[in-house]
């Protein structure tokens, strides 16, 4: 019996995503995607259904953030509304991310079809780009067209709308035609010339002061081991922030820890580096825009980044190299090799600041009722793993936890993107843990935070998905409740209930706690690390202002500008 040649728009998507080496396609079920969805179930494909879109679009950014491949999303017309947020997130967080949504047969769009909206329109500005697909045939060249963009200078998030019908239009699949992904995406392999090289490595070399601040581009290659080959080699210490936290460990002995002004005192030292080498970060906010105060007008800037728009985008830059983040570093290691580097004062002024501030933070590891937020921290960190992966949401307590616990394998260390979005928290550990099975992931979330997307832990339950949620409760929404009584005087709807958010996650299938005595605490993160389901502890703590509150009240209260 000769076998059937005729595919359907469906089986296109499938077999192109397949070729892209996906496997899981993070979604909620609805009529414009029931068809492909079908189709893909045959074809072995899981989903990981969500309780909200926004959740699955955090989900398939953490997925693409952690193992490099592509997050793929995957929703209806209203569904893709509620995606919106997490495409604006997972810009922020640079993820190579595939949104597909489904909408109303070509035939009736506009004229106020089924759940009508202008989906391509709304999602160019949260996206790196966006088209409608009208022809099944070009399926595979569309899906590919996407991808490479998603991967091309900063990454990002990329979407599709591809109408029900053109879903489940029959052709035969002579007329297709595929190509595997390093034919139309190839390696990021670009490097510097010698003369680019030279004048970075003269100018750390005749430097006193040298500072490395390695951003979320540094993080594409995912080892970070030419990052650190280059600090080793020049002795220049390195901070790390966004996704490159973790790259060069922060017990490294050339890591200085975080790069964040509000969380890393030894970050405020940045005002006094001579030489300033950033790789793959961005001159934004978070450095000041490479701008006095946060950077001197005297210090020399140096920059690496995959975007021809980062480089001198606010400042201008003594050298700037187009390339690939490792590859140029690489480069850049081999380089400095053929030189003697000696050991500076000033890697060591910045060690022993953090000492210091380590010190000052255990300090407030007070055994008391209710629980400082280091005290919970403390003890989470005495009994974690050196690959065990850490989310954190923002907030107060999640903050105490970003300056005190350190980053120590790549890719395993995340905290909501400078948008500032809450949510995303849970959903990446969850991501995290459904890439890496054998590893522990650990969600970090204040109360506040956990009101966006809790009802995950049905999802993690339902897919067997054994996250660790430490959920510090303080009844507020901290960080916003300390500004406005610092600055204000009163608080504003930032006040919130001291609720059993234990109970509730008990009542979606996970084992919970509520713990109120420190003295319980080791023995209770023990217990849902031990419970092989889902875990919630929910950790009553203190109304404590956390370093990043203090600099955020500094921020507002000051006359002058000040750098985030």
């Amino acid at each position: 019996m000769p076998v059937s040649r005729t595919v359907t728009g469906s089986h296109l998507i499938g077999n192109a995503l397949r070729l892209e080496g996906v496997t899981n396609v993070f979604t909620l079920a609805g009529d414009h995607v029931l068809p492909v969805m079908d189709v893909m179930a045959d074809m072995g494909f899981r989903f990981i259904d969500t309780r909200h879109e926004q959740a699955a679009v955090h989900m398939a950014d953490a997925w693409a953030r952690v193992t490099g491949q592509p997050g793929v999303a995957m929703y209806t017309t209203p569904g893709f509304a509620n995606a919106i947020p997490g495409l604006a997130s997972a810009l922020n967080s640079e993820a190579p991310l595939l949104s597909i949504s489904g909408s109303a047969p070509l035939h009736e769009l506009g004229r106020g079809a089924m759940q009508e909206i202008e989906q391509v329109d709304m999602a160019r500005p949260v996206t790196k780009g966006a088209w409608l697909v009208t022809d099944p045939r070009r399926i595979p060249h569309m899906i590919a067209q996407a991808l490479r963009l998603a991967y091309s200078g900063r990454r990002g998030p990329v979407h599709l709308t591809i109408p029900i019908d053109v879903q489940q239009q029959a052709l035969d699949q002579g007329e297709v035609t595929y190509y595997q992904p390093a034919e139309y995406r190839p390696a990021r392999d670009s490097q510097a010339s010698h003369d680019q090289l030279d004048a970075v490595i003269d100018a750390l070399h005749s430097a006193e002061r040298p500072l490395i601040v390695a951003g979320a581009a540094a993080a594409y290659s995912g080892s970070g081991e030419e990052l650190r080959r280059l600090a080793e080699t020049t002795r220049a210490p390195i901070m790390t922030e966004a996704g490159a936290r973790g790259l060069v460990p922060d017990d490294h002995p050339y890591c200085a820890g975080f790069y964040d002004n509000g969380l890393n005192s030894a970050a405020r030292r940045l005002r006094d580096a001579d030489a300033l080498l950033l790789l793959g970060m961005k001159q934004d906010i978070i450095i000041g825009y490479a701008m006095p105060p946060t950077v001197s007008p005297d210090a020399v800037v140096l920059q690496v980044d995959p975007s021809h728009a980062e480089i001198g985008r606010n400042r201008g830059v003594a050298v700037g190299i187009v390339g690939d983040v490792a590859a140029v570093s690489g480069q850049l290691a081999s380089r400095a090799a053929l030189r003697a580097w000696s050991e500076r004062e000033w890697t060591r002024d910045l060690r022993n600041i953090r000492a210091a501030q380590l010190r000052e933070l255990d300090a407030l590891a007070i055994h008391e009722s209710p629980m400082h937020a280091i005290y919970v921290h403390k003890t989470l960190q005495s009994l974690l793993r050196r690959d065990d992966f850490l989310t954190f949401e923002g907030g107060d307590f999640c903050h105490f936890g970003r300056a005190y616990l350190p980053a120590l394998a790549p890719r395993s260390w995340s905290y909501f993107s400078a948008l500032g979005m809450l949510g995303a928290g849970l959903p990446a550990a969850m991501a995290a843990k459904l890439a890496y099975p054998n590893r522990r992931a650990v969600s970090l979330t204040g109360d506040g935070s956990f009101g966006f997307n809790g009802m995950e832990l049905d999802t993690a339950v339902r897919h067997g998905i054994n996250v660790v949620s430490i959920l510090g409760n303080d009844a507020a929404w901290g960080i916003d409740r300390q500004i406005q009584l610092q600055v204000y005087g009163k608080p504003v709807a930032t006040d919130l209930l001291p609720t059993r958010y234990d109970r509730v996650a008990e009542g979606l299938g996970c084992y919970a706690e509520r713990v109120s005595d420190p003295n319980d605490l080791p023995a209770a993160i023990q217990r849902a690390f031990d419970a092989n389901r889902p875990a919630l502890l929910n950790v009553d703590v203190q109304r404590a202002i956390s370093p990043r509150a203090e600099a955020a009240i500094a921020r507002w209260s000051a006359t002058a500008y000040q750098p985030f």
